[in-house]
C-alpha cells in the first residue's frame, strides 16, 4: 500500500499555545507604569489645553460685553447729552437771569449784616444799577434804621452792587452777572466740547 508523503512543517521560532512563555515581573510592572504615565501626562495635557481654551474663550466674550456695555453707555450718555443741553443752554440764557434779578436784593441784605456792626457812625453806601433800585429798595424798607445810600451807577450790570463802607472800612462787591456768565460759559463749552469729542470719534 502507498501512503501518500506530508508535508513537514518545522517550528518558525514562534511561540505557540502550547510553549512555556517565560515572562519578567518587574519588565511587566515598568511596562505598566511607563503606559499609565503616558496616559497620565496625555490626560493633563489635554485638560491643559482645553482649560487654556475655555480662558481664551472666556476672555474673548468678556471682551466683547465690555465692549458691547462701552458702545451702549456712549449711546445712552450722548443721547442724554443732546436731548438736555439746550434745556441747560436756555436755563442759562433765559430763566437764571430773571431769577438773578429775583435774588439780588436778598444777597445784597444778606451781605448788609455783617456790615451793619461795623457801620458805626457812618453810612454804608450801595451803589447799584438803577434798574436793580426798586427791588433793592423795596427790600431794604423792611429794614429800617439802618444807615445807608443808595447811588446809582448806569456802568454797572443789573446784577452787580458794590457795598462800601465809609472811613476807609473796605467793599464787598456782589456781582450775579458775572456768575451768570461763568455758569453759562461752561455750560457752552462743556456741550461744545462734547460736541468736538462726537465729531472726532
Amino acid at each position: 500500500m502507498h501512503f501518500p508523503k506530508l508535508e513537514v512543517f518545522e517550528a518558525d521560532g514562534r511561540p505557540t499555545a502550547n510553549d512555556a512563555v517565560i515572562v519578567d515581573a518587574s519588565a511587566l510592572e515598568e511596562s505598566r507604569l511607563q503606559a499609565y504615565e503616558q496616559g497620565y501626562a496625555a490626560g493633563w495635557e489635554d485638560a491643559t489645553k482645553a482649560r487654556e481654551e475655555d480662558q481664551t474663550r472666556v476672555k474673548a466674550d468678556l471682551a466683547r460685553n465690555i465692549q458691547g456695555l462701552g458702545f451702549t453707555y456712549h449711546e445712552a450718555r450722548d443721547h442724554v447729552l443732546s436731548a438736555i443741553g439746550p434745556l441747560l443752554q436756555d436755563l442759562t440764557e433765559r430763566l437764571l437771569p430773571d431769577l438773578a434779578k429775583q435774588a439780588l436784593a436778598p444777597v445784597v441784605a444778606e451781605a448788609l449784616m455783617p456790615l451793619v456792626g461795623k457801620a458805626a457812625d457812618s453810612p454804608i453806601e450801595l451803589v447799584m444799577n438803577p434798574a436793580a433800585r426798586p427791588a433793592i429798595e423795596s427790600l431794604l424798607e423792611q429794614t429800617s434804621g439802618l444807615p445807608l445810600v443808595l447811588k446809582e451807577e448806569p456802568t454797572l450790570g443789573e446784577g452787580q452792587v458794590y457795598l462800601r463802607l465809609g472811613g476807609n472800612g473796605g467793599e464787598t462787591r456782589i456781582d450775579l452777572d458775572r456768575a451768570l456768565a461763568e455758569i453759562a460759559t461752561a455750560v457752552r463749552d462743556f456741550f461744545g466740547q462734547i460736541k468736538t469729542e462726537k465729531q472726532h470719534g
